[in-house]
């Protein structure tokens, strides 16, 4: 699909720079007492009726106390600008079978959650697996066509090394800190939008080229595998609305197959101006046990440095994500389908296809 579109400068909150955002309070909020109360009440009621995580929905695990700051959270997601950093879950006080009902709990009042691989795993636990990841793990890779192995973000999230900034493959992302690492594991916010208007601004050549199509790899994650890669522009825009959809790792392993049509010169100069940019503009965050990140992927991009753990000292870093469709989404440009499947707003998509039963 070619942009019919010119690219135009992004105007609202979620255009921000990271210098302005850092100091702001906008997209923090806590939870009260009478918000842990009702967190717990809900808890021990799924509890009691041996509801397990996976099965935790909005109506089995209600939250109407916590209804005005979810509705808040979502505007300011959707509205404002694309992030969030809700503070206060006493995550010491509960075993992690239980921080991953209330966790889902949350996410269920929030919005849809989405299965994060083919084998539907609903949520994640993103912690240092050292090598054994690396040398056990079989899922999204692809060979190269010279006898070596590409490894998909799935594997990469599993060990303490950097992750680029990227964007994940649903409306929001949400990660519970559970324990932070001895050193870094820091998190890295850039605003999509303020990366496209600068790049507009200063090489608008380079911008038009990411509404273009750039094909990526689907990593062997949807089942069957008859269409392995597809195309999708970087950037666009519908009835006044961005979104930006980007992860190198995936557009790298496409160019690794044959018969994928190859980058623009114009296309790898706007992707590298892109990551350029997207470190330029960002500001780092760091986690506390009991936070909780919320992020708008059609308008930001999200990295992570490197970190240190040391588990003898309780210091082992765990993060749970969940994906989520959230009610109240924007629609996305026609030819989005291909990744989305549905680009109509407040639609139920994104996440990884399952089989059929």
């Amino acid at each position: 699909m070619t942009a019919t579109v010119l690219p135009r400068p992004i105007t609202g909150a979620c255009a921000w720079l990271g210098r302005d955002i850092a100091p702001s309070k906008r997209w923090i909020r806590h939870l009260g007492d009478a918000h842990i109360a009702e967190i717990d009440a809900a808890l021990q009621d799924v509890k009691r009726r041996d509801i397990e995580w996976p099965a935790v929905t909005r109506k089995n695990f209600p939250l109407p106390g916590l209804t005005p700051l979810l509705d808040d959270i979502r505007d300011e997601l959707e509205n404002g600008s694309g992030m969030m950093q809700l503070r206060g879950l006493p995550v010491a006080r509960y075993a992690e079978e239980d921080l991953r009902r209330i966790w889902f709990g949350i996410g269920a009042n929030l919005g849809t959650p989405l299965h994060q691989n083919k084998s539907g795993e609903l949520m994640r636990a993103i912690r240092d697996e050292g090598g054994a990841a690396l040398a056990g793990q079989r899922y999204g890779q692809i060979d190269e066509g010279q006898g070596k192995t590409f490894l998909s973000s799935y594997a990469r999230t599993l060990t303490n090394g950097q992750l680029r900034f990227h964007t994940d493959r649903c409306d929001a992302v949400g990660l519970l800190c559970v324990r932070q690492a001895k050193a870094g594991g820091t998190s890295k916010l850039a605003s999509s939008a303020t990366v496209h208007n600068t790049m507009l601004e200063r090489a608008p050549e380079l911008c038009a080229a990411l509404y273009e199509d750039i094909w990526r790899s689907r990593f062997g994650e949807e089942p069957g595998g008859e269409n392995l890669a597809y195309p999708l522009p970087i950037f666009g825009q519908r009835d006044g609305r961005f979104t930006s959809h980007y992860s190198l790792t995936y557009i790298e392993a496409a160019q690794k197959m044959g018969e994928v049509p190859k980058l623009t010169a114009k296309q790898k100069a706007g992707i590298d101006m892109l990551m350029e940019l997207a470190q330029e503009l960002s500001f780092e965050m760091r986690f506390a046990p009991g936070d909780m990140q919320l992020l708008n992927n059609h308008v930001i991009y999200h990295g992570r440095t490197p970190f240190e753990d040391d588990a003898a000292s309780g210091q082992d870093r765990l993060l749970l994500r969940i994906w989520l469709a959230m009610p109240n989404s924007r629609a996305l440009p026609k030819g989005h389908e291909v990744l989305w499947r549905s680009i109509d707003p407040g639609a139920n998509r994104g996440g990884i296809g399952q089989a059929a039963a």
